[in-house]
């Protein structure tokens, strides 16, 4: 399944719209989370927001990664097969090492890096995409086309919008 920004921002505006209900005891809280009256696409990707159970939390998180930066550059970057450290600093311009090596670690972190280290003499690190990055790329593929297309009309919003104010 997809997710394009339009559908992130559904559930963020569907979580927003959101209210606490419950009784309270003895000062603590006791709330759980009810919908409001489902509406058009809201309700159609409300679940989105409460698939753990954490209002949304996780899916933020994830999304905050992915979208990071330097992230899905490091992921089309390694799509091409696996690299050593410096093979992919001098492929992706503009990064430091200090990135490259946070953004390196928390992909690996989140599975959809692996790390191979060889006991060879200089020690050799090779950094290569987990199936689940692979899963990833015809989306952040899609989500680029996407944005390549519609760059023309983002602009002139943005100007239309900057003149306004």
């Amino acid at each position: 399944m997809t997710i394009s920004y339009l559908q992130v921002r559904v559930v963020m505006v569907t979580m927003s719209n959101q209210r606490k209900c419950g009784p309270e005891s003895s000062g603590v809280q006791k709330a759980h989370v009810c919908n409001r009256a489902p509406r058009g696409a809201m309700f159609r990707y409300a679940r989105l927001c409460s698939v753990r159970g954490d209002q949304g939390k996780a899916i933020r998180s994830l999304l905050d990664r992915i979208a990071d930066k330097w992230a899905l550059l490091l992921i089309a970057t390694l799509h091409d097969g696996p690299f050593r450290f410096t093979e992919l600093e001098q492929r992706i311009p503009g990064i430091s090492r200090r990135m490259l090596t946070l953004t390196l670690r928390n992909l690996e972190r989140d599975g959809l890096v692996t790390r191979t280290t060889f006991a060879e003499v200089p020690p050799r690190v090779e950094y290569e995409l987990t199936d689940l990055a692979q899963s990833l790329i015809p989306h952040a593929v899609a989500l680029a086309e996407w944005a390549g297309e519609h760059v023309p009309v983002i602009e002139a919003s943005r100007t239309a919008y900057d003149e306004r104010f």
